[in-house]
């Protein structure tokens, strides 16, 4: 799963998602040139750019980061660097549209996401109103844990009646353990594509001059790679 999107403010102009056999990093620069000769823009033209930094896949980060670091060194722009968690957290609570909102604020939401091996990364967000928008803050760690240590994880921070579960993943966590502990609750299921949210988020970062350039920006893969597990354990 890759997607791509270019915005203009927080307002989507073009976007291209979805799943294909075709490996994301010869994807990524052809759904680029589609994008662009959508809009008719150059990659010049762009003011920001806006990357998932993790965590998630480590070939999908890695594509993702490596050519907008490259694109930035260039063009000379700056780069906001979102977490996914946040993006996958801004899309429950605003439909895709984390800038302009009129969903309950005040609540915490728990985003994960299915990280294989019968882990999940996930964090605990609090949603608050912030000039005109919804703003969310990070109540903890962002976490590679069990199913069941994550429920565990949520519980210690937030009431049982005051979060919403959110994922592109929704079958990571069994649904009847999730009852168990969060009687009531459902797993409210968002978009794997979350390029537009990305952007939107990105849109925010750089009005408040969160942003970095292409040197300091890094990915958040949480844990090591396979590679890197087996070299230092054996």
């Amino acid at each position: 799963m890759g997607s791509a999107a270019v915005l203009r403010g927080a307002e989507v102009l073009a976007e291209i998602s979805g799943y294909e056999e075709t490996p994301y990093s010869t994807r990524l620069f052809r759904d680029v040139e589609k994008l662009q000769q959508t809009v008719n823009f150059h990659l010049g033209e762009v003011d920001l750019f806006a990357v998932a930094a993790g965590p998630g896949s480590f070939t999908g980060l890695r594509v993702g980061l490596t050519a907008v670091k490259a694109w930035a060194e260039v063009h000379r722009k700056p780069i906001a660097a979102i977490s996914a968690l946040e993006a996958i957290a801004a899309e429950s609570r605003t439909g895709g549209t984390p800038s302009t909102t009129t969903s309950t604020t005040n609540r915490y939401i728990a985003a994960f996401l299915d990280a294989r091996r019968g882990q999940i990364f996930g964090a605990v967000y609090r949603t608050g109103a912030a000039g005109g928008g919804l703003n969310l803050s990070l109540e903890s760690e962002e976490t590679l844990l069990l199913p069941e240590e994550f429920l565990q994880m949520v519980q210690g921070k937030v009431a049982a009646d005051g979060v919403d579960f959110v994922s592109p993943t929704p079958d990571a966590i069994p649904g009847a353990r999730l009852s168990e502990v969060f009687p009531g609750a459902r797993v409210v299921p968002v978009s794997a594509a979350l390029a537009p949210a990305i952007g939107r988020l990105g849109f925010q970062r750089a009005g408040r001059g969160e942003v970095v350039d292409a040197i300091r920006v890094d990915a958040n893969y949480v844990r090591r790679s396979d590679a890197e597990a087996a070299w230092k354990d054996g």
